[in-house]
């Protein structure tokens, strides 16, 4: 449990089990400055509307077609994936503020949305799948694919978006490292949420956030679909044998750097392997 202006609350934010609002978290929520974050389930012909005043949105496919409209812009027929655990990169769209949008579905949909304070000084536009690059990290048990939806090298004004997929068995986001300090270039502050998958969605995963001086420390057994929240801490995560995992990694703080540090009672693992190992960790 964090304690956050008084009260306390868990850092696992369950997901709904039907409707069309599977999570939801929001900077007053959250008790945070930064990151919002919610999952749409939409059926055919279903349909919403979008307008953030003071927020950059980042729209990811989860799974099915939709048609979206922002503004004069108009993208049919974006989408196509079966869902999270498909071979291939998502669409997505990159909304700025003050821009209405709506998004309607063709069929059976899920939809996340990724936002962060934005002044409005960039162009709607869409994220095609072969503008996405992907890439595997990490070694042995401790590999992972990783899809860069919205890294630092692309254009936005707070956010960072990103795919992890996760074998049976491996560790992700490990070893263990943290983004909550103000000493670039080693390292910036970035809340982040992980909204987990699991496949198949009987199964769970583990993950701990926890400070050097463990004034935070919550281990959590995650199910299909909850989101875990990181306000400050390491956050490494473990799936069981028999599942794969997947989750959707969203970042923004003060400045739009992506610099971090490690655990250094773990850091020692990257030296195991150091002409495969890729130094970078998150993910």
């Amino acid at each position: 449990m964090q304690q956050v202006e008084g009260f306390t609350m868990s850092l696992l934010i369950k997901a709904a089990k039907s409707g069309r609002d599977r999570v939801e978290v929001t900077s007053e929520s959250a008790g945070w400055q930064h990151v919002g974050f919610a999952v749409k389930r939409l059926s055919t012909g279903e349909s919403f509307q979008l307008l953030e005043t003071a927020r950059e949105t980042c729209v990811v496919l989860l799974s099915g077609v939709v048609s979206i409209w922002a503004g004069e812009h108009h993208w049919p027929e974006v989408g196509g994936r079966s869902g999270p655990f498909d071979e291939r990169a998502p669409h997505a769209v990159y909304i700025p503020p003050r821009l209405k949008a709506e998004i309607s579905a063709l069929g059976d949909a899920e939809i996340a949305l990724c936002s962060a304070p934005a002044q409005g000084t960039l162009p709607a536009r869409l994220i095609k799948p072969d503008d996405i690059q992907r890439s595997v990290r990490g070694v042995g048990a401790n590999t992972r694919y990783i899809t860069d939806i919205l890294p630092a090298s692309a254009v936005a004004e707070s956010l960072l978006v990103v795919e992890v997929r996760t074998p049976q068995g491996h560790s992700s986001s490990y070893p263990p490292h943290k983004h909550d300090t103000d000493a670039l270039p080693h390292e910036s502050v970035l809340e982040e949420t992980y909204y987990h998958r699991i496949h198949p969605a009987q199964g769970f995963v583990f993950q701990r956030v926890y400070t050097d001086d463990r004034s935070l420390d919550e281990s959590m057994a995650v199910e299909d679909g909850d989101v875990v929240l990181v306000p400050r801490g390491y956050h490494p995560v473990v799936v069981p044998y028999g599942y794969e995992s997947y989750y959707l990694n969203v970042m923004a703080g003060p400045v739009r750097e992506w610099c971090f540090k490690n655990d250094p009672a773990h850091e020692w693992l990257l030296m195991q392997e150091p002409a495969k190992q890729n130094a970078a960790t998150a993910g």
